[in-house]
């Protein structure tokens, strides 16, 4: 199977299931806000962090098929962290995936409800699903330590308290290892978890998702300079009117290029062992060399 085949394998589980989520009335008093939930979470991307899990999962020895409520619980987080991140009330902003934002669609009252509800959503996926006790426990543990203080909600705190001032390069990347980095290496840890790996397998996945969210931020702040809003299908140059320190204001183009080339090299050397096929490998690479 190639590689192209393998993520549209897995894209081929992922969607439907995202799309027979919240799609369902559960009566009238709910459909506005199961409208809202499902607009956010159907409304596409790469999926990355539920193929992750689904990858580390099959490679520690479980049938995707089997991990993929855990693989849909991640997407509804992340999705979550999108409706929020775009309020008003943070980033204000008002296109997401090429989409009007949540909160410009349906309002901000209800785009707050329906990211709470995402999020719980996704923990009960997880406690629903058929996985073993033990590995539902250890994906929710792990799913609720890359939201919460040590993760997206850590990292978005961290993001408006350094507004209207400089951050230095250990700031930053302790905020986008927060921010970003947490849920990317979540999503790893949450497929060798889901499969009942070891510590020592777990803690491997979530090297190499760390590395994976460090070299995907300082891409993204490159792209927020040097790519387009069609390209990106959200609005680019933020970073710069709001004055927010980023990767491409501290270090350039030309530095951040090389950091993500090494950084994504050492997420590629961490996996190698496992990696027979080369699926991490050559979708480090890509993510390294995205234009949107």
């Amino acid at each position: 199977m190639t590689w192209d085949e393998r993520y549209q394998a897995y894209l081929g589980l992922i969607e439907p299931a995202l799309s027979g989520a919240f799609g369902a009335s559960r009566g009238f008093e709910f459909d506005g806000l199961l409208d809202a939930m499902d607009y956010s979470l159907t409304a596409g991307g790469k999926r990355i962090r539920p193929v992750l899990v689904l990858e580390f999962a099959r490679l520690n020895g479980l049938e995707p098929e089997k991990a993929l409520p855990v693989a849909c619980a991640v997407e509804m987080l992340h999705t979550y962290s999108l409706i929020h991140d775009d309020l008003p009330c943070m980033d204000n902003d008002d296109l997401r995936r090429g989409k009007p934002t949540n909160h410009k669609v349906f309002g901000e009252s209800t785009a707050v409800l329906a990211g709470d509800a995402l999020q719980a959503e996704a923990f009960g996926a997880i406690l629903r699903s058929g996985l073993p006790a033990e590995a539902r426990a250890r994906c929710a543990e792990i799913l609720a330590g890359a939201a919460g203080v040590d993760g997206i909600c850590g990292g978005q705190f961290m993001d408006l308290a350094a507004e209207g001032h400089a951050l230095t390069a250990e700031e930053l990347s302790a905020l986008q290892a927060r921010k970003t980095g947490a849920l990317l290496a979540g999503a790893c840890m949450l497929g060798a978890a889901a499969a009942l790996a070891d510590g020592a397998a777990v803690e491997l996945a979530g090297r190499y998702g760390s590395e994976l969210g460090a070299a995907f931020q300082i891409r993204d702040d490159m792209l927020d300079v040097t790519s387009t809003e069609a390209e990106l299908g959200k609005p680019i140059g933020s970073d710069k009117r709001e004055s927010k320190s980023t990767f491409m204001s501290l270090y350039g183009e030309e530095k951040c290029a090389r950091m993500v080339e090494r950084i994504t090299a050492s997420a590629c050397e961490s996996v190698a062992g496992m990696d027979a096929d080369g699926f991490l490998t050559e979708l480090a690479k890509r993510l390294a060399a995205r234009r949107k």
